[in-house]
């Protein structure tokens, strides 16, 4: 479930704890999460932190060495931070932990795990945070929290796919899931069938501005915590009491006062406003059939925030 704004509040927490600290140990402790070379070294012992990036979902711990570190959360992963080994350790479903030495001007070491209950995601070691970017990140697009407006018009031109179905690309536009596209399209007024292609400029440029806004107010709240998510010190987001859209089938649209209709588009569960998104120019054939190869939900189901999230892998 994490999506940009979960991870960028796992980074800002993480580059807080940890950078400028030497890694004193590193320890894999179920190592099929681990993709590459599954050393201590290459888990970065000995190596000091240099900094914390992102690009979308994905996190790159990087070192004054030049070794990096490729942290993808999947479903359900968590980056921890803890002064007590012992809790760490105590935990299920904690596959790599460091130990971090004091910071240069004083303080208490700690602890960092990787923590992925259902093992979507994983840890990826690179010598270099160049070959990280190449291999880990090279098909990535645009991250979302930034994309401008001409970047996302060239990802969506052409495209007859479903604009939620391009949303969730993230050759197209890193960092978005089903949470942040369905609250984006909602926000902009955008139908999540239409086709990409077909939004005029100025529709791609209020979706473009939408995206910008839902994930900077997402990550203000410290992401949203449906299910797995919390921060790295254990803190919850917030941001899932203020979702227009999103697990609220059923319920009145906080614009309109209309009932909100849960769809499938391309597998996934969306919720939108049919008095707010209205879809223009419905298409046959390309997409599977006069909807678009979707079903509909019936409009007295309502899904629980928990539900969608479960229904809906990133």
């Amino acid at each position: 479930m994490p999506e940009l704004p979960e991870v960028e509040t796992v980074r800002r927490a993480l580059a807080r704890a940890a950078v400028g600290r030497r890694v004193a140990s590193a320890c894999a402790l179920r190592p099929s999460v681990v993709k590459g070379v599954c050393t201590p070294k290459a888990l970065l012992r000995g190596s000091t932190i240099a900094g914390v990036e992102r690009l979308g979902k994905r996190l790159a711990i990087t070192t004054v060495e030049g070794r990096a570190l490729d942290v993808h959360l999947g479903m359900s992963g968590q980056v921890l931070i803890e002064r007590d080994e012992a809790r760490l350790r105590a935990m299920t479903h904690v596959h790599v932990l460091w130990s971090l030495d004091a910071a240069p001007v004083g303080g208490e070491g700690v602890w960092v795990a990787f923590r992925d209950p259902r093992r979507f995601g994983g840890v990826r070691t690179f010598a270099s945070l160049a070959r990280l970017r190449s291999e880990a990140w090279g098909a990535l697009g645009p991250d979302g929290a930034t994309i401008d407006d001409a970047a996302l018009a060239a990802g969506l031109s052409g495209s007859h796919r479903a604009i939620k179905s391009a949303l969730l690309d993230q050759g197209v536009l890193a960092g978005v899931g089903n949470i942040y596209a369905d609250e984006a399209l909602f926000e902009a007024g955008v139908h999540p069938l239409r086709a990409a292609g077909s939004l005029r400029p100025h529709e791609a440029a209020a979706l473009g501005a939408a995206i910008r806004g839902v994930l900077a107010r997402a990550i203000e709240a410290g992401g949203s915590s449906l299910r797995d998510y919390v921060a790295p010190g254990g803190e919850r987001g917030w941001f899932q009491v203020s979702h227009a859209v999103y697990g609220r089938g059923g319920e009145a649209c906080v614009r309109c006062g209309g009932a909100l209709r849960t769809l499938r588009v391309c597998g996934r569960t969306t919720v939108m406003c049919p008095r707010c998104q209205p879809k223009r120019g419905r298409r046959r054939g390309r997409l599977g059939g006069q909807d678009g190869g979707l079903s509909t939900i019936p409009h007295h189901q309502v899904w629980t925030a928990g539900e969608a999230a479960h229904s809906s892998a990133e």
